[in-house]
């Protein structure tokens, strides 16, 4: 169910896909309203695999991560990333101002959700990465893209993850 680096496009290519249990996408360890222990789905994952897409170029990679729940633990899932961003909205680690916004909550016709993460610097610009956040059934897919300054792109990426979760 992961994407394939042509789903991002011609100038990617991804790393190899790594198996076994990658950390949940929303861990904020960082972030001082955030306590692991506060969010219960995550200990019900039965599987997850994720995979690293790097450009060409040698700009900001592209990360996935695709997780099967326990029957009925997918949608607390959904309600436990909702959380964290409502906790970790906005906070500072090592002189950056890191922060989360939902983009679209009901993203394309519900099937998940779009998020903006920002990390700003004083002296650097800013860095910007969507997460497309989308779940059917039991799995759940997250993908982070760094921002191309196209929203269509995102788009047509989060599409191609929907489709592949069937």
């Amino acid at each position: 169910m992961l994407l394939g680096a042509g789903d991002l496009g011609s100038d990617w290519r991804e790393d190899d896909a790594r198996t076994g249990m990658p950390p949940w996408p929303w861990e904020q360890g960082n972030c001082p309203n955030y306590r692991s222990g506060d969010y219960l789905a995550k200990s019900h994952r039965r599987a997850a695999v994720e995979r690293y897409y790097r450009p060409f170029d040698g700009s900001s990679p592209a990360h996935h991560v695709v997780e099967t729940y326990e029957p009925g633990w997918a949608e607390r899932n959904v309600d436990d990333v909702r959380r964290v961003l409502l906790r970790c909205a906005s906070y500072l680690v090592l002189g950056s101002q890191v922060s989360f916004d939902v983009v679209d909550p009901h993203y394309l016709n519900g099937a998940g959700m779009l998020i903006r993460g920002r990390i700003e610097h004083a002296d650097i610009p800013s860095t910007v990465t969507y997460f497309v956040m989308l779940r059917r059934g039991e799995t759940v897919s997250t993908v982070s893209l760094p921002d191309s300054g196209s929203r269509a792109a995102v788009d047509l990426i989060a599409a191609k993850a929907v489709a592949r979760l069937g």
